[in-house]
């Protein structure tokens, strides 16, 4: 592929009771999502959020990515998206 890879940093749009309802779901769909290679590396952040890191895919797939999200779709969180062309990678990335 083009070498392009994206930060999606979450924000949680609700109160934390209500995204824990949500959570079973989310770590089901990123365990599958790693499982298949779209995403590299996700973990919550300091700051009531968390960051995710796609594989090389286009900026379209990325989005449809975070939309398929289940705390997406239960507009518990959203998605802001940095791409990077990864001019410079780990063997094997």
């Amino acid at each position: 592929m083009s070498g392009l890879f994206h930060v999606l940093n979450l924000t949680y749009l609700q109160p934390d009771d209500v995204v824990d309802a949500t959570r079973p779901a989310h770590l089901a769909w990123l365990t599958e999502e790693v499982a298949a290679g779209r995403i590299l590396l996700a973990g919550r952040t300091q700051t009531r959020g968390a960051v995710l890191i796609t594989g090389d895919m286009s900026a379209e797939e990325a989005d449809a990515l975070a939309a398929a999200d289940p705390y997406t779709q239960a507009g518990v969180a959203r998605y802001e998206r940095v791409s990077v062309n990864a001019g410079f990678r780990a063997p094997g990335l």
